[in-house]
């Protein structure tokens, strides 16, 4: 096309290069101190993140290079988390949620986004690789992750969590999908910078884009290198869409007035949607060339239908959103046992204020009538005949008066 622009793509994905000693040691540090603290303070996400970050030097210590290459992508992976952590921390403490809980999710959400997308990948992609080379399933750095299958970790991760606390899953799935959206849009960003998942040659070859680092391209050369669609800026204009489609779907729905289940059904109604649409422009993976439908219009498909099914499902139930964590079953009979044990105890002492408290209104009622009965005889005392006499005279004169006047 005569408007539209062409150029090459050709940025380094790494931008630092660090001895590998250093990277493990510092990471396999930092663990450490963090499973020490969790014991000294008893807090178990603690521990289970300082595990996690012991676990990660040691692998980086046993299976990389000797060197460690620092990629734009895995910063982008860092703004993802903490970016997320942000947005996910905002709905949660909006719904009555306190400000610790967004915190404890990041090891299960961390989890999740790795195991699920690197498992989702050697299924859906590279099965045959797996095969070949068990052991590539833990060499994460050297790529293959798939969106599908972080979005399934993801998942797994937000039940584990919610159910731990007593949260309804849907509930959490809903305040998490700004941060879903958010990690949508920075992986293609990630993508973009790895010149990976690229697009489809374009037919005429009249605009788009080189990839002279993409490995399918360099272990085929052509002069030139041939100009493909933007399919990871398509896929970056679709996240930042759903963002804003969330952000806008949130606000007519009330905020904190929606149903529960609105978000995230949204999320999934919105994006996948999308994705099968962008999915023509990409690079045909794990299938034959000439397939007319990719793998990932494959697993869009059912995410799709859900999420608008969802959509109608929780307007037509309308249930209550808002964060509540439920109180663990064996606290609440302990209180309660504690609280049929001070009624007890209390019994006695109710019935002893009730019969003092019978005695003194009778004490009170003898008091009364005893004041009555001086009263009575008071006043009869005090009505002497001769007054009464003159009282009556008074009376009589007064009356024969009367008729005078």
């Amino acid at each position: 096309m005569l408007f539209l622009p062409s150029f090459t793509w050709d940025v380094d994905p790494v931008f630092w290069r660090i001895p590998r000693g250093w990277v493990a040691g510092t990471i396999g540090a930092i663990g450490l101190l963090m499973v020490l603290y969790g014991l000294s303070k008893k807090e178990r996400e603690q521990i289970i993140t300082g595990t996690f970050f012991a676990a990660a030097g040691l692998l980086i210590f046993q299976f990389m290079g000797p060197m460690v290459e620092l990629r734009y992508y895995s910063m982008l992976f860092v703004v993802v988390f903490l970016g997320g952590h942000a947005l996910l921390n905002w709905q949660i403490k909006r719904g009555g949620g306190g400000p610790e809980v967004a915190g404890d999710f990041i090891v299960y959400g961390v989890v999740g986004v790795l195991v699920g997308a690197r498992v989702g990948h050697v299924l859906f992609y590279d099965w045959e690789k797996f095969v070949d080379r068990p052991v590539w399933l833990f060499e994460i750095w050297t790529g293959g992750l798939a969106s599908h299958g972080a979005v399934a970790g993801l998942i797994i991760a937000m039940y584990l969590f919610t159910k731990s606390r007593g949260i309804p899953f849907l509930e959490g799935s809903d305040r998490f999908s700004f941060s879903a959206a958010l990690g949508a849009t920075v992986v293609r960003i990630g993508n973009l910078f790895n010149s990976e998942i690229v697009g489809r040659v374009v037919p005429d070859q009249s605009w788009g884009m080189r990839f002279p680092r993409n490995p399918p391209d360099k272990l085929h050369p052509l002069n030139p290198f041939p100009l493909r669609y933007p399919s990871q800026i398509y896929e970056i204009t679709l996240g930042i869409a759903v963002f804003v489609g969330l952000l806008i779907a949130d606000r007519l729905m009330g905020k904190e007035k929606r149903p529960r289940g609105a978000m995230i059904a949204w999320f999934f109604a919105l994006y996948f949607s999308g994705r099968l649409f962008t999915e023509f422009y990409k690079e045909i993976e794990a299938l034959p060339a000439d397939s007319a439908v990719s793998m990932g219009q494959y697993l869009s498909v059912l995410p799709a239908l859900l999420g608008w099914y969802g959509v109608y499902w929780t307007m037509k139930r309308k249930e209550p959103s808002g964060w509540g964590e439920a109180r663990p079953a064996d606290d609440g009979e302990d209180d309660a046992a504690d609280e049929d044990d001070e009624d007890e105890d209390d019994v006695p002492a109710r019935r002893g204020k009730a019969s003092r408290a019978a005695q003194d209104e009778d004490d009170e009622d003898d008091e009364d009538d005893e004041d009555e009965q001086p009263a009575s005889t008071k006043k009869s005392a005090a009505a002497d005949p001769d007054v009464e006499a003159e009282f009556e005279a008074g009376k009589l004169k007064k009356a024969r008066q009367e008729p005078q006047e």
